[in-house]
């Protein structure tokens, strides 16, 4: 018995030894792995200090043991790692949860880690993983989360994820994941979460996705699928959340969604969805967000929307629908947005929209609709935005809008609308932009509208009012842009405009205002267009007006204004139209600047003007009978003069078109002295203005040592005419034999030039005219005496120019108020497409300019796709490149590009930066790698503490201009503002040396706290 005794006892001792040393092994293994993934790992905030032989590893930090003391959780999320993840962390063989999250990992991740069989969650996501996903993670039976969102994978969806029978969440959105969907996900029955938009996904959405009963977000848009939305989805009745907005799908909605009653969020703007919206949607009693924006649907919006009575955003804006508004939609007691505009809808809004929810936002825009505006819109004190404009209402307005203190804009122009504008909007706090024109409302304008302190943009033109304009109108200090054109308004000019600094349009014309134009108009600095035609004006014109520096359009036509054209007008260093026609002017026409080439039509019906552009003051008489003496012989000469002008224009060509065909059929040749073509005659040259050369001008200058550019879509000539004292430039777009075929058509193109040349903006390189033919095209702008910015700072004069920080800034936030302008101000958007350093043009006085905007997508090449000609390497944003979608955010990333060049004085691909490397990784790695980014900065511009601040300021600025997803980046709007925030501390240098107020605080001001966009509704 002793014997068994002392047996067992030893035979106990020997299994506890094994375990012991079998645990002892298995920590041994664990914690080489452990120190093997660390040495792999860049951690510049030494977070994992304590990852050292002397402490156990359980107690490090981000490791969890279980209870046999092996490591089943390993969390190393946010903690600003980066490197490489090492193969070892597969010998982590009971480890349960792997957290990599919010870090800025760039490598691949390591197919071993599909040897983690045990694991329950797997989360590697918002770093910069490239590369394929890896396959094998369906051997994993346990796995019920999987979270590789935000990252930079590329390749196919695994297959075998299909087989993680177990899990809940999948979340692959926001990389760069082609082909389709796999139809393996059909077995995830547990799925509760699936997210893969804002990928490069193709083929049609699998119908297995159906069988996902448990499914209840299902996220799959901004990709490019094809089909339609399968009928299979009817069974997901369990859905909360359904996003397939931009994924280019189509057909019709299906029935069948009325199925889904537990749906509150339903997104799928931006398709190609046609046909009839569903009655069925009545159904959908959760829905909260309905989106069906920017689709083909027609027919009338259902009556049992009224029926979805926790519905917040309505959203159908940009479709073809027609019929009523339902009149249940004013019944909807949650009702936040809703937004019609860009349909054909009919009849009245409903009459208690409004009164039974916090209504926010109305825009019905661009419609049809008729009858009163509502007086409800307003019942709870939340409406932002109220946006009518373009429809056929009637009536008054409603005297509660004056009440609606949380009102911001008002646009309801073109309209027919009468009465008078209420009394009070003046006094709303939050007022910034009130457009009433083009209604028939009369009365005078309100007293209390001088009173506001947020208004920034008032139209009231096009209407009936009368009286005279109030005499403090001129002092709310936001004031940007006033029209009252086309009224019955008397009286004096106000004259108090030293109190509106920010003025940049003013239209008083087609009124029949009266007295002297005020001389205080010259202390508005900013004043772009001031309109004053069509008055009753007297006096001289004040010769401040010929030194603001921002005016480039001057209208002072059929007025009564007397005495001489200020003899500096012509030098006005912004003016570009200029018009005093019919007025009773007198003395000779300045010879300098823009009146050399001034159109004569703007100074006619002035008897004493003489000289310049006009016949010389001798000729005067005659010059007098001519244009003055009679309005009825004005008219009767200008019509002989017309019709023989056009028959000898057409005999001419009858004539030239004979000569061209004897001489290319009959074998006669001639040389000319300049370009030709290779069909190019005859040309046709069209002016965007007055010019002084012609189009014979423009050819001879067409020669190969003129050449002074060459770029992705033509070469540029500089163009000197000697006879008119001018300089341009030319610039002849490419074009060789079947590869490029110029735009979409010839017509369409000199269409878009057309539209190019109306732009108008001190920053935007002005467009002058155009000269073409049946297969050529060249542009005509003005000429820029300091090249362009690329070369500016990398050329061979880049030592002698742009050394100072000031120039510099001053360039940032030239070309941002010019994007700004393409991009906010114009109807339609101009998307430039090709913003670089090269096509940014410096004049004399280094002010930027933007130029070949729009160009680069007339020039489609066959077989390829636009982005190989629209955008330049280096500049282009990464979504471009599998064009999801293309918008204004592309150019704020090559915007943000140029700004990273003109903080650090580097081009956007240096070899400094390493092999495929651009500029904009060169700083995230730095930021990444916690170095200090004022190594970055051009140390030839300074290296004051001030500048250096200044300039990390701008570099912030540009880092969220290029952020990887264009959601995450500012509007131009949004880039002016924080440029404000960095804003030098001295005077700007150049022309316009407007001084900035200085900063007391010395400490680093910070620009943004987080993105800018975000809290967009």
């Amino acid at each position: 018995m002793e014997m068994k005794t002392q047996f067992f006892i030893f035979f106990c001792y020997i299994i506890l030894f094994c375990f012991s040393y079998s645990f002892s092994a298995a920590s041994n293994n664990e914690l080489s792995a452990l120190l093997s993934i660390k040495s792999g790992l860049v951690d510049p905030l030494n977070t994992l200090h304590d990852w050292k032989l002397d402490s156990p590893h359980c107690n490090w930090t981000g490791i969890k043991c279980n209870s046999a003391g092996t490591v089943e959780n390993l969390d190393l999320s946010r903690k600003n790692l980066s490197g490489i993840v090492s193969n070892d962390i597969q010998r982590l063989q009971s480890l349960t949860c792997l957290n990599l999250c919010c870090n800025a990992f760039s490598s691949k991740l390591p197919k071993s880690i599909s040897n983690l069989t045990k694991l329950n969650i797997l989360d590697v996501s918002q770093n910069f993983f490239i590369g394929e996903f890896p396959s094998g993670l369906g051997k994993a039976s346990r796995l019920t989360t999987l979270n590789g969102s935000s990252n930079e994978f590329s390749g196919t969806i695994p297959l075998d994820l299909g087989n993680a029978s177990l899990l809940e969440m999948l979340d692959l959105r926001g990389s760069f994941f082609e082909g389709s969907i796999p139809k393996t996900f059909g077995n995830l029955l547990k799925l509760k979460f699936l997210g893969l938009s804002g990928n490069n996904l193709t083929g049609k959405v699998p119908g297995e996705l159906g069988k996902l009963s448990s499914l209840e977000y299902m996220i799959l848009g901004y990709n490019e699928f094809e089909g339609e939305i399968p009928l299979e989805f009817r069974n997901l009745t369990s859905l909360k959340y359904l996003d397939l907005a931009v994924s280019n799908l189509g057909g019709e909605i299906p029935d069948e969604f009325g199925n889904l009653k537990l749906l509150n969020t339903l997104f799928l703007y931006n398709n190609n969805f046609e046909g009839r919206i569903p009655s069925q949607i009545g159904n959908m009693t959760s829905l909260q967000f309905f989106d069906l924006s920017d689709n083909i649907l027609s027919g009338k919006i259902p009556d049992e929307i009224g029926l979805l009575k926790n519905l917040k955003l309505l959203n159908f804006m940009g479709n073809q629908l027609s019929g009523f508004v339902p009149s249940g939609i004013g019944n909807l007691p949650q009702l936040e947005v809703l937004e019609l505009w860009n349909n054909s809808l009919s009849g009245p809004l409903p009459s208690n929209l409004g009164e039974n929810s916090s209504l926010q936002w109305l825009d019905v825009s661009s419609n049809s609709i008729s009858g009163e505006i509502p007086e409800t819109l307003c019942s709870k004190g939340n409406l932002t935005k109220l946006i009518l404009f373009n429809n056929a209402f009637s009536g008054s307005i409603p005297s509660s809008l004056s009440k609606c203190s949380s009102l911001v804009r008002v646009r309801i122009q073109n309209n027919f609308l009468s009465g008078s504008v209420p009394v009070g909007l003046g006094k709303l706090e939050k007022l910034q932009r009130l457009e009433l024109a083009n209604n028939s409302l009369t009365g005078e304008i309100p007293d209390d509208i001088p009173s506001s302190t947020s208004l920034s943009f008032i139209d009231l033109s096009r209407n009936k009012l009368h009286s005279s304009l109030p005499s403090t109108i001129l002092s709310i200090p936001n004031l940007q842009v006033f029209m009252v054109s086309h009224n019955n308004l008397e009286g004096k000019i106000p004259s108090h405009f030293q109190d509106s600094p920010s003025l940049t349009v003013i239209d008083f014309s087609s009124n029949r205002l009266s007295g002297a134009i005020p001389e205080s108009i010259g202390s508005c600095q900013k004043l772009v267009n001031l309109n004053l035609q069509n008055n009753l004006l007297i006096g001289e014109i004040p010769k401040a007006l010929a030194n603001m520096p921002t005016m480039a359009m001057l209208d002072l036509s059929n007025n009564s204004l007397t005495g001489h054209i200020p003899e500096n007008f012509g030098l006005s260093p912004a003016l570009e139209a200029f018009n005093v026609s019919y007025n009773k002017l007198e003395g000779s026409v300045p010879e300098n600047g823009m009146l050399r080439t001034i159109n004569p039509n703007n100074l006619v019906g002035n008897a004493g003007l003489c000289g310049g552009i006009l016949p010389s003051c001798d000729q005067n008489s005659a010059y007098s009978s001519r244009y003055g003496s009679s309005h009825a012989k004005h008219i009767i000469t200008g019509w002989i003069i017309g019709i023989s002008s056009i028959l000898a224009i057409g005999i001419t060509i009858l004539l030239a078109r004979s000569l061209y065909v004897r001489w290319y059929t009959g074998g006669f040749c001639f040389k000319e002295r300049f370009y030709k073509g290779n069909k190019g005659w005859p040309w046709r040259l069209i002016a965007f203005q007055r010019i002084g050369f012609t189009s014979t001008d423009i050819l001879a200058c067409i020669k190969e040592t003129n050449v002074i550019g060459m770029g992705a879509t033509g070469v540029v000539y500089k163009a000197e005419v000697p006879q008119s004292n001018t300089i341009i430039a030319v610039k002849k777009l490419w074009k060789s034999g079947n590869d490029v075929q110029v735009g979409r058509g010839s017509d369409e193109l000199v269409g878009e030039v057309n539209l190019l040349g109306k732009l108008r903006h001190r920053n935007i390189v002005r467009l002058l005219g155009f000269l073409h033919n049946d297969t050529d095209l060249m542009i005509v702008y003005e000429f820029m005496h300091n090249g362009n910015l690329g070369d500016a700072l990398h050329g061979k004069q880049a030592v002698r120019q742009l050394v100072d920080w000031v120039s510099r800034y001053n360039i940032a936030l030239g070309v941002a108020q010019g994007l700004a302008y393409l991009h906010h101000d114009c109807y339609p958007p101009v998307i430039h497409r090709d913003i670089k350093s090269n096509n940014i043009l410096l004049d004399a006085n280094l002010e930027a300019r933007i130029a070949d905007f729009g160009l680069a997508k007339m020039m489609i090449r066959k077989n390829e796709t636009i982005s190989m000609v629209a955008g330049s390497y280096g500049y282009i944003a990464p979504e471009y490149g599998y064009a999801l979608k293309v918008d204004e955010k592309i150019d704020v990333y090559s915007y943000g590009v140029v700004l990273l060049e003109l903080v650090t004085g580097k081009r956007p691909l240096d070899a400094e930066f390493g092999e495929s490397v651009d500029i904009v990784e060169w700083i995230r790695r730095k930021m990444r790698d916690k170095k200090s980014l004022e190594e970055a900065l051009d140390p030839s511009v300074g290296n004051c503490r001030h500048v250096i601040e200044e300039m990390l300021l701008v570099l912030r600025i540009a880092v969220v201009c290029t952020a990887k997803h264009p959601k995450d980046r500012p509007s131009m709007k949004d880039v002016i503002m924080m440029l404000g925030e960095a804003k030098p501390r001295r005077k700007i240098s150049g022309n316009n040396e407007t001084s900035l107020e200085a900063n007391n605080n010395n400490k680093e001001m910070s620009v943004f706290s987080t993105s800018p966009v975000s809290g967009l509704l």
